[in-house]
């Protein structure tokens, strides 16, 4: 069967909506789907595209419906529920794909499904948009520019935007469950606000803790760096209370805990207006050092989260479409190189 176009899932939500528009917007005839049949309607009668409807409930269904295309953008999350039967099918049905996550434990089911992945002669992606493109890509240059290093420090901060729905949701329900580093190697669980610090962004100097951010998983992949942390800015009160979180995890993980948060999330904008994404800046710091204890930093300033999201998914769409890709499990860098992330229009980079 002739495979000739796209599918944006989930292209409903705050980020698949945006990708659905931008791709439009450039000429681009995705065709859009999800389980609400309303609002999938609406989305692609509004931007004028086909669409389907279907749930994720029923792998055999979910093949049906994505046999005859070449690549899809899986966007419905928690990534953590959703992209196991996507992955499954697209493997099946030789279909590419690709996801918004920034989820460890998705990046590494991508990683288990890689020889599977390549059997089947399709790339498995995940993490193709701010999660992780840009941070893959510097910790990549970073390791370019020092070939023995041993510890990677990857950093970031949002300046003028806000988070959407599905990404306070996802980490709503990540609250208490502690951070993550990698460690000689190996995926190591910490605590919440296990380390801050200062880190000096294009944008100035700004407090940033310890996350379980998915370049715990890619960077190391792209890279082999063995010791790998990663960092997000955030006030120092709020580095205090992360503290508590974890001594109350199992408080913030009950139902009605997770449906008071979840509920006070949806009376909250559904992420940033169109003025706050044309005018906000994502920052971005690298740092690695070896064995010798030498250093090198580099840093980057690209377009707000969620616009680069974006145009990185839609990208790296492209290039498979094109036929640019490597079967099996990748990462952004791993696929395309160090400067993915300098194709998108404004991304600046600066070496120190």
């Amino acid at each position: 069967m002739d495979k000739s176009n796209f599918l944006i899932y989930g292209c409903y939500g705050y980020t698949g909506a945006l990708i659905s528009k931008i791709a439009a917007e450039q000429g681009l005839r995705p065709i859009l789907a999800g389980r609400n049949a309303d609002r999938v309607k609406e989305q692609a009668e509004k931007l004028g595209l086909d669409y389907r409807i279907f749930s994720l409930d029923n792998q055999t269904t979910v093949e049906e419906q994505i046999k005859d295309v070449q690549v899809v953008i899986h966007c419905a999350g928690p990534f953590s529920h959703t992209a196991k039967i996507m992955m499954k099918a697209c493997m099946a049905v030789q279909t590419h794909y690709t996801d918004i996550t920034g989820e460890i434990e998705v990046f590494e089911l991508g990683q288990h499904y890689n020889k599977k992945a390549k059997e089947a002669g399709i790339m498995v992606m995940p993490g193709t948009g701010f999660d992780v493109v840009p941070s893959d890509c510097l910790a990549m240059h970073l390791k370019n520019r020092m070939p023995d290093a041993t510890n990677l420090v990857l950093a970031f901060s949002g300046e003028g935007g806000r988070s959407s729905h599905g990404t306070a949701n996802t980490a709503a329900e990540n609250l208490g469950r502690g951070g993550a580093i990698r460690k000689n190697g190996k995926i190591t669980k910490v605590p919440s606000s296990y380390e801050a610090r200062e880190i000096d962004f294009i944008c100035g100097k700004r407090w940033a803790s310890v996350i379980p951010w998915g370049d715990v998983s890619t960077a190391w992949f792209s890279t082999q760096i063995p010791n790998i942390k990663v960092f997000m800015s955030m006030p120092q009160k709020l580095i205090k209370k992360l503290k508590w979180a974890d001594r109350l995890g199992w408080l913030l993980r009950t139902g009605p805990v997770q449906k008071f948060i979840k509920g006070r999330i949806q009376k909250m904008p559904a992420g940033p207006s169109e003025k706050q994404r044309s005018t906000a800046t994502s920052h971005f710091y690298g740092e690695v050092t070896n064995a010798k204890g030498e250093k090198m930093t580099t840093r980057m300033v690209s377009k707000e989260g969620y616009t680069l999201t974006a145009l990185a998914a839609l990208n790296i769409a492209q290039k498979i479409m094109d036929g640019n890709l490597k079967v099996g499990y990748q990462t952004p860098a791993s696929a395309y190189g160090a400067d993915l992330i300098m194709e998108i229009e404004g991304t600046k980079r600066e070496d120190n």
